[in-house]
């Protein structure tokens, strides 16, 4: 967790962000509680619509997205720093098992009943009148009360500034912290992070969709954390930087060339790696893409692991030195601790590395 130091006292920052986010959880809480009232009270769904939507029946694309949905967003979790910031912030284990579980409970159920919206909506509509699924949400907006539209409005402008200022004091504490490994004046990097903050905003007003957006950096998680969280055990102390720069990019390698064998195009090929398609084609493109990227990430990170020990191997051999990239660092040893090497840069605050990894 980033902590100001004493010479450059700051408003706001990561406590800031953990009261406020208290605030707006609840928030969300009560504004859900009104909306789920209010739409179970205004909202009048045609039994016979029920059969003829064929929402309840299976469907490939169904099937397909209980396994895309769960990698892409549990890969994608692990990409964003926001959450290993709350991790680290947690004083003990029993903490975080606590508040990741409580966490798990209160999203289940708020996206349970988010997501039905979509099918009460498409139930509700009238037979003749065209239905676009991909505003479901406020279409079903429509029929309720014009302070229930209010209340709901407020609940995702709360949601949306959550996220943001929580990702925003993460790049702050990743560029402190990672980059320049706390020698840079807080200052300058909030100040950065505002510069950067301006194109992303352009870049999601122009985008024709959001949920393109996030499958991008669904297919980008997906090739690059499986590759990445190998290195988190004790067990593979071998794993270097190296592996899981090869995998992350050979997972996207991956999804290029199943598409355009899948495809028999080139350029499909490349699109998908992109999902400009979407994941509601049909076909298996998008469920390729999403097994391609992780499996493929792994296969190219393990090809880059042989690639090195066999380089290291030979030019050992050559040197005449002894071969020691499978040698057991000390400080992974016994777990003594009694093993850390000089270089080791001894750092007491939380998700501070004591060691800088090796990427070679």
């Amino acid at each position: 967790m980033l902590t100001p130091s004493p010479r450059s006292p700051a408003l706001g920052g990561f406590k800031i962000s953990f009261i406020t986010d208290n605030v707006q959880g609840a928030m969300v809480l009560l504004l859900l509680l009104v909306a789920t009232i209010a739409v179970g009270a205004t909202t009048r769904i045609d039994p016979g619509r029920v059969a003829e939507s064929g929402l309840t029946q299976p469907s490939l694309l169904g099937w397909q997205l209980l396994y895309i949905l769960p990698v892409a967003i549990l890969t994608n979790d692990f990409f964003l720093s926001s959450f290993w910031l709350r991790t680290f912030a947690s004083k003990t284990d029993r903490d975080l098992w606590v508040g990741v579980s409580a966490a798990a409970a209160a999203i289940l159920v708020i996206l349970t009943l988010v997501g039905t919206t979509g099918l009460v909506a498409a139930w509700a509509a009238p037979a003749d009148e065209e239905f676009d699924g991909s505003v479901a949400f406020f279409a079903l907006l429509e029929s309720l009360p014009n302070w229930v539209v209010g209340l709901v409005l407020v609940m995702a402008v709360t949601l949306s500034t959550a996220a943001f200022d929580s990702l925003q004091s993460a790049m702050v504490s990743t560029a402190s912290n990672d980059l320049f490994r706390n020698r840079l004046g807080i200052w300058w990097i909030r100040g950065a992070v505002v510069v950067v903050i301006v194109p992303v905003v352009v870049l999601a007003l122009k985008a024709p969709s959001v949920l393109q957006i996030f499958l991008i950096s669904d297919m980008l998680s997906a090739a690059a954390i499986p590759v990445l969280v190998l290195g988190l055990s004790d067990r593979l102390y071998a794993w270097r930087g190296f592996e899981v720069v090869a995998g992350g990019l050979g997972g996207i390698l991956s999804v290029f060339i199943f598409g355009t064998i899948y495809y028999g195009d080139a350029r499909l090929g490349g699109e998908l790696i992109l999902l400009q398609q979407g994941l509601y084609q049909g076909d298996w493109g998008a469920f390729g893409a999403f097994v391609a990227a992780p499996v493929g990430g792994l296969l190219f990170g393990a090809a880059a692991f042989a690639l090195r020990l066999g380089v290291l191997f030979v030019v050992s051999r050559v040197r005449g030195t002894r071969f020691d990239a499978l040698d057991r660092p000390a400080e992974v040893g016994d777990g003594s601790g009694a093993g850390d090497s000089a270089e080791s840069e001894h750092v007491d605050a939380p998700g501070i590395a004591k060691k800088d990894g090796k990427f070679f």
